[in-house]
């Protein structure tokens, strides 16, 4: 792992926001993963999707941390760290012609604090400078939804468990149509 950036938490590679290491004044650094992670990351989806996926009939143990291991991508993949402790992740992953937003996961004790609006500004200001949509789904029901519709993405289809959300480079936060 390299030094990286720090102060402002600029990072070039958005197509792997895992590359470096980046500081931010609000006491985060994003570090690139490595493949050890995984089994931590699959605890804490598991922890963090629970609540989610039980109201939707959909928890199972052994799936919901299975279906990370299965699609886990280090070099696209970045760790929130605070004071030294995992705080959660974020995955940036190029297909279909735009940057998929997956396994945006952050520690329930980390949750509501603005920490997960800093994390998906960074993201989406590199994705903006670099011209690039930026899809991801969210599980109906959840939350999350609320977070991603304040940074500018818009439904673009739905099923009985996922909405599928977009944002076109540039969208304005806040400026999300309700669906």
């Amino acid at each position: 792992m390299d030094a990286g950036v720090r102060g402002s938490g600029e990072r070039s590679d958005v197509a792997a926001p895992a590359g470096s290491m980046s500081a931010h004044a609000a006491g985060w650094v994003l570090r690139s993963a490595v493949a050890a992670d995984v089994e931590v990351i699959a605890e804490l989806r598991a922890m963090v999707m629970r609540a989610d996926l039980e109201r939707l009939g959909r928890y199972d143990e052994h799936r919901v941390r299975q279906r990370l291991r299965d699609s886990f991508s280090p070099q696209h993949t970045s760790i929130i760290v605070i004071d030294r402790e995992l705080a959660g992740c974020v995955t940036v992953r190029p297909a279909g012609g735009r940057q998929w937003l997956e396994h945006f996961y952050l520690a329930p004790h980390q949750q509501g604090q603005g920490l997960g609006s800093a994390v998906l500004r960074t993201v989406l200001e590199r994705t903006d400078a670099q011209g690039l949509t930026v899809g991801l789904n969210v599980l109906q029901g959840s939350a999350a939804r609320r977070l991603y519709e304040r940074h500018g993405f818009v439904v673009e289809a739905h099923d009985p468990i996922d909405v599928f959300m977009v944002r076109p480079p540039g969208a304005m936060a806040g400026a999300a149509a309700k669906a």
